[in-house]
């Protein structure tokens, strides 16, 4: 009973938009989703986004056989995509994957999904559940992907989510090191070198992982990982002083 009276409530809820809207915008009642689409595209076009989704709403709901549904859905999930309402967004655009997953939309609405959550990942001392969803998301689209014109940006926003993952699992490692926790820091270095030895965190942590041998008197692991250091980073901003460690510690 709840979920008629809800449809119904929806159903009333369109009209009533739907009346305003052709109103304000003289578009007629009984106007076909072609003539609907080339309206609400325009509406889009000129920023006009409440009432853009206002139409492709209509569309959706009263043409979902037409041959511009799948169209209306990702214009829908469009429209909160630029007004920055991501986790709406996200959840309009998998829409289409459920419902159109063979349409000309499944691959941009999937890169999209990812991208709504990598708009949504904060900055990385913070909480980065968004940063691993769209990491699983972008993942997910280079795999059902790999030939779209968007897997090379794909990969660029993976990329930079792997980054900001190893800056905070570094920055971590870091704090335990200058509390003198080196055990601890070192399991951070670790995941760093594990996961992550693709970001720019890899050889820092690897540094980090030395120094933290070094200042527990594990000079023999920590030479061996500044060998290490200079073995895979010979290019690296800190060979200079690296060396002079390695040869301050041979010297002992």
């Amino acid at each position: 009973m709840k979920k008629i009276l809800s449809q119904f409530l929806m159903i009333v809820l369109l009209i009533i938009l739907a009346t305003v809207a052709c109103n304000r915008n003289k578009i007629k009642p009984t106007a076909s989703a072609e003539e609907r689409m080339k309206i609400a595209e325009k509406m889009f076009n000129d920023e006009d986004y409440l009432d853009a989704r206002t139409q492709f709403r209509i569309i959706i709901y009263n043409f979902p056989g037409s041959a511009v549904s799948a169209k209306a859905q990702y214009m829908f999930a469009e429209c909160y995509f630029q007004t920055k309402e991501y986790i709406i967004a996200a959840a309009e655009f998998e829409k289409i994957l459920r419902v159109y997953p063979n349409s000309e939309y499944a691959d941009d609405a999937q890169f999209k999904v990812a991208l709504c959550y990598y708009k949504l990942s904060p900055k990385y001392s913070l909480d980065q559940e968004y940063t691993r969803k769209a990491i699983e998301e972008f993942q997910k689209f280079i795999e059902d992907y790999p030939g779209s014109k968007l897997a090379q940006e794909a990969n660029s926003y993976l990329h930079k989510c792997r980054v900001k993952l190893a800056k905070k699992y570094y920055k971590s490692g870091e704090i335990y090191q200058k509390m003198t926790f080196y055990r601890s820091a070192v399991i951070y270095f670790d995941y760093v070198l594990d996961n992550y030895y693709d970001t720019e965190f890899a050889p820092k942590a690897l540094l980090g992982k030395a120094e933290c041998y070094q200042k527990m008197y594990k000079t023999e692991e920590a030479v061996k990982l500044y060998q290490l250091y200079l073995e895979k980073y010979p290019k690296g901003s800190s060979v200079r002083t690296v060396k002079a460690i390695l040869e301050k510690l041979k010297n002992k």
